[in-house]
């Protein structure tokens, strides 16, 4: 009798595997042939599920940013004792965290984007539309503490867009910077975070 195929959990490996492949070979020296050996499939069963390999980069990005809002909305919404500003610093110390432990890849990530920007196309389209949410998601805490007095009256909107913008920073650094200072981007973080106040 043939096994039963869980379609879902092949596509999640071959995501899972790509992303291994481009962090390790970099995106312009990764193909389709490598992720399928390093996955144990061939080539045929990836192109079952994927057209090429600019559609697996987007999906694995889908896939990591939908795993991680659903790990930053617990962390939002849980039942914790903690106040707006403190979940927001818990979400950014995880991306930092995150960002750090993937330095090889978040570089790769970046060699990516700038790469694809020089022949016209614009993957930060592409991972702006993915981590939307996480805009959202701070507006919504924002939004909460000013309604609950435990922050100031504030744009919404161009203070979820600097906190993003401090993520990306944040990220930026680990990335392009051997110095990075995960004490010192905590603590701008923090800094930032508690003049929001009441």
């Amino acid at each position: 009798m043939p096994k039963k195929i869980d379609h879902e959990e092949r596509k999640e490996t071959i995501l899972s595997t790509a992303l291994e492949v481009f962090a390790k070979e970099g995106y312009h020296d990764s193909n389709l042939s490598l992720i399928a050996e390093a996955a144990g499939i061939s080539r045929p069963t990836v192109y079952q599920y994927f057209h090429n390999k600019d559609e697996i980069y987007y999906y694995a990005v889908k896939l990591i940013t939908g795993r991680l809002f659903t790990k930053y909305s617990a962390i939002a919404w849980g039942d914790g004792e903690s106040d707006e500003v403190e979940r927001m610093k818990l979400i950014l110390s995880d991306i930092v965290d995150i960002a750090i432990a993937n330095e090889h890849a978040l570089m790769n990530l970046m060699d990516v984007m700038v790469s694809a920007k020089r022949d016209g196309v614009d993957f930060a389209d592409v991972i702006h539309h993915r981590t939307a949410k996480l805009s959202i998601l701070f507006k919504r805490l924002l939004r909460q503490g000013i309604d609950n007095h435990r922050l100031r009256k504030l744009d919404i909107d161009a203070t979820a867009e600097a906190i993003f913008n401090l993520a990306e920073l944040v990220c930026f650094q680990v990335a392009f910077f051997k110095a990075f200072d995960k004490e010192g981007a905590l603590g701008m973080i923090s800094s930032y975070l508690e003049s929001l106040k009441a």
